[in-house]
């Protein structure tokens, strides 16, 4: 594992017989925000309260900035106040009690900073998210997403060594989510705070992180930037659980070369076809079954008469189209009980019931192994 201003190593936390935390190690660079992303019960949301000690983890140990927080090893359990950690919770989490201001300062209060310190740092941090002008408001005043700025100003105010974010942004609606995504990368980038951030979310993964861990069943299932866990997954669940994915199941005809390109016979109801698909870095040279991994947005509806190259070209039917604005959302019938799901130009003009014929860069294909994909856990954990 590369050293890191944030270094997990074998944490594991269980509930009972319940494994939510499974030996997972990760590290993360100084100034850089890390996404857990999974379903519930993934494990997520737990490693994050092990980072801020509100859990107490069966083995492991937690570094920040070369300090040990946690080490079960050697008995190391910092506490909770002694970890100058930020914490941005779900819920928002504001005292109803207080003003703007006076939710912001309370941290500092408690670590009896001087008044005019703490107005001070207030008015910095509350300008900042844009709510000076609110700052004697009470604070259940607020809307949704004002509070939740309140909320990232005061984990922000003390200037802690790393900052966590417990979903915050799940009880928003769809265009305030949007927003604060951006205003919290924005935030980020401007403090350079070294921050963990939990989400269920793909979408705003994507736009938050400088890396993705997916997790599952307590475990690391992928971790790199965006680009990559999209572009390269490395299984079924993370190419299904990050964006759209279609699936083809199938079996290797011929191996991968010198272009990390092999050929696949994959099967369309009781008919086959021969897709080439790249095989992702790292990975061994895929025999046998595997499963081809293609993106709507990848797939080009093309016109049959205009035929010029056979690879990786498929004929179907049109089950439905979608008109979305930018795209057209399409389901093509490929034979029998295969469909493929294409996003293709908004001025696109095809509808249910014509035929048309797809294609696919070889490149775009990435063949997976055909390990079947586990059940999840119950959610909660």
């Amino acid at each position: 594992m590369t050293p890191g201003y944030l270094q997990v190593s074998g944490l594991r936390k269980t509930f009972g017989r319940d494994v939510a935390v499974d030996g997972i190690s990760f590290s993360v660079e100084k100034g850089r925000i890390l996404t857990l992303l999974g379903p519930s019960g993934c494990g997520k949301t737990t490693t994050l309260r092990c980072l801020a000690g509100l859990e107490q983890p069966d083995a492991g140990t937690i570094v920040v900035d070369g300090e040990r927080m946690t080490s079960v090893a050697d008995g190391i359990i910092v506490p909770p106040e002694r970890r100058h950690v930020g914490m941005v919770f779900q819920s928002y989490a504001v005292w109803p009690h207080m003003t703007v201001a006076e939710n912001v300062g309370y941290p500092l209060s408690v670590r009896k900073w001087p008044r005019a310190r703490i107005a001070e740092r207030v008015d910095q941090v509350l300008e900042s998210v844009g709510l000076l002008a609110f700052r004697a408001r009470p604070a259940t005043r607020l809307s949704g997403g004002q509070q939740q700025r309140v909320a990232l100003a005061r984990a922000l105010a003390f200037h802690p060594r790393l900052l966590l974010f417990d979903e915050p942004l799940s009880n928003l609606d769809a265009k305030l989510r949007e927003q604060l995504r951006l205003e919290i990368v924005r935030l980020q980038r401007e403090v350079g705070t070294t921050s963990v951030y939990v989400t269920h979310d793909q979408a705003e993964a994507m736009v938050i992180s400088d890396q993705i861990i997916v997790m599952r069943n307590g475990r690391i299932e992928q971790q790199g930037d965006a680009q990559a866990v999209y572009t390269e997954p490395v299984n079924r669940f993370v190419a299904e659980f990050v964006g759209v994915a279609n699936i083809l199941e199938g079996r290797v005809v011929e191996g991968a070369g010198a272009d990390h390109i092999l050929t696949a016979e994959v099967r369309l109801g009781d008919a086959t076809a021969r897709l080439r698909a790249g095989v992702p870095p790292g990975s061994t040279d895929l025999t046998g079954d595997v499963l081809i991994c293609i993106r709507p947005e990848d797939i080009e509806l093309t016109d049959t008469a205009a035929r010029t190259d056979a690879t990786n070209r498929l004929h179907g039917r049109v089950v439905t189209a979608v008109y979305m604005g930018n795209a057209l959302d399409v389901v093509v019938d490929l034979g029998d009980v295969t469909t493929i799901r294409v996003q293709a130009p908004g001025r696109t003009r095809v509808g249910p019931g014509d035929r048309v014929e797809i294609r696919v860069s070889p490149s775009a294909c990435v063949c997976l192994p055909s390990a079947p994909v586990a059940a999840l856990p119950p959610a909660g954990l």
